[in-house]
């Protein structure tokens, strides 16, 4: 009753954690132009599995593939399960630890020492023992409570930080999918193009011979198909070097993707208005720094609270005898109280300096947190700019793409007509080619910013994400 008394009394002396977790920050209610902070709920929600927005069966299952077998993935996991014994660990720590030990000997003593054995008592002798013991920290001071909660929050940042890799991993595996699939097009443009300027040069070569054209078109024409040649061979370089990335992001060594294009890709989905600067609180790296803020707080009342003594108990009870069969027996019944207490009088300033110490990484932490929060508000302006400006741009792209295709049919009917030099097909030519993979390009950048503004928002939007917290 007394230990009890004591205890309720003490209880209130545990030192709760600094109070700094979740520090505010003053950030702008929106992401700038193009998004205003408006009702969230007026805002198009995007499905945790936004890559499927792209309604391309095969992204899909690449997506799925790498979440299910990329090594990163494997490794974040286990990291995890790493946390979560730590955290089962941290919190066993609370409770009394009871062992039970058995133990067996028989022994001789010598009958002719200095000390004479008295008559009756035997030289040679057994001894068996049985007993149940336990020893437990009684946490005034919170310190277990602490290395609880930090514990807990290594976990919680454990299970982000698997989450900033799913959605790292999955952002790059759609980037090189689109990426392959831009070569693609890119690809058919350039056989195109191969395929004009082999027409061109036998045009121009039969016209050398019939004695309408000179040399100096004909070496132009043969400059411009190895030109054409050139290009085909560095994309199809560039395909396999991305098809290679793809297959081992997704965990599939030798993965060969079949030919396509960017047609089947849809438009990304516009970004919406009412897309608050609360929504990225749910960014799981946000959320790791978050969680390391709240760990360094507990490591700090940890450090403090070893300026304060040190009180356990111990205890242990079972049966001592001679004869095994006499273990159990009211008369070999052994027991044990005791009592601890550690107080540090003189360290030289040790525990003092542990302090510090901790104080210093929380105030890291903090650093941290905010430097995350200030990069993720702009990572996502800086998506919706980019996409907003690519869409744009992709609609002049198309502009000049069909402008330029046109001064090629006009350029080859002067030319034919004998109106201008054949340098004047050529510089069309290269023109209509260049248009066009810019045309492609600049497609292919709209879907890769989309991608960036999935990932910078945590992986979509919701109206019940925007208003969570």
């Amino acid at each position: 009753m007394l230990a009890v008394a004591v205890c309720s009394a003490l209880a209130g002396c545990a030192i709760a954690p600094p109070v700094s977790t979740r520090p505010t920050q003053s950030l702008p209610a929106d992401f700038g132009p193009g998004s205003s902070a408006g009702d969230p709920a007026a805002a198009s929600a995007v499905p945790p599995r936004w890559w499927t927005l792209y309604r391309d069966p095969a992204l899909d299952g690449l997506v799925d593939a790498a979440l299910a077998g990329n090594a990163d993935v494997r490794l974040a996991v286990a990291q995890l399960e790493e946390a979560e014994g730590v955290l089962r660990e941290a919190g066993a720590n609370l409770s009394p630890q009871i062992d039970l030990g058995a133990s067996g000997s028989r022994s001789r003593i010598t009958g002719l020492g200095a000390q004479p054995v008295p008559a009756g008592i035997p030289l040679a002798r057994s001894d068996r023992r049985l007993a149940a013991s336990t020893s437990f920290e009684l946490d005034f001071w919170g310190r277990l409570r602490n290395a609880l909660d930090v514990a807990r929050a290594q976990t919680l940042s454990s299970r982000y930080a698997a989450d900033v890799v799913r959605l790292s991993l999955a952002g790059a595996v759609v980037q090189a999918y689109v990426g392959v699939r831009s070569l693609d097009a890119q690809l058919g443009i350039a056989r195109r193009t191969l395929a004009l300027r082999d027409e061109s040069l036998q045009v121009v070569s039969a016209r050398a011979r019939g004695g309408l054209a000179s040399d100096l078109d004909l070496r132009q024409a043969e400059s411009a198909r190895a030109d054409a040649a050139s290009q085909l061979i560095e994309l199809q370089r560039q395909r396999a070097a991305l098809e290679h990335l793809v297959a081992s992001l997704s965990g599939r060594p030798g993965l060969t993707l079949a030919a396509g294009g960017l047609d089947g890709l849809p438009v990304p989905p516009v970004p919406p208005t009412g897309l608050p600067s609360a929504l990225i609180e749910r960014r799981p790296d946000l959320q790791v720094a978050e969680q390391a803020l709240v760990a360094a707080d507990g490591r700090v009342a940890i450090a403090r609270a070893a300026m304060f003594p040190t009180i356990s108990l111990t205890g242990s009870y079972g049966g001592q005898s001679a004869d095994l069969g006499d273990l159990l027996r009211a008369g070999a019944r052994i027991w044990s109280l005791g009592f601890g207490l550690t107080l540090p009088i003189f360290d030289a300033g040790r525990v003092q300096a542990r302090i510090e110490q901790t104080e210093a990484r929380q105030r890291q932490a903090l650093a941290g947190y905010q430097k995350t929060l200030e990069t993720a508000f702009r990572e996502v302006a800086d998506a919706l700019s980019n996409v907003q400006a690519a869409a744009a741009a992709e609609t002049e792209l198309g502009a000049r793409a069909r402008a330029a295709g046109e001064a090629l049919r006009l350029a080859q009917m002067r030319y034919q007509a004998g109106y201008s030099a054949y340098l004047e097909v050529i510089d069309a030519q290269r023109t209509a080619n260049d248009a066009a993979l810019a045309q492609v390009r600049g497609r292919q950048s709209t879907l890769a910013y989309s991608v960036d503004l999935m990932k910078s928002l945590g992986g979509g939007w919701s109206a019940a994400a925007a208003t969570a917290r």
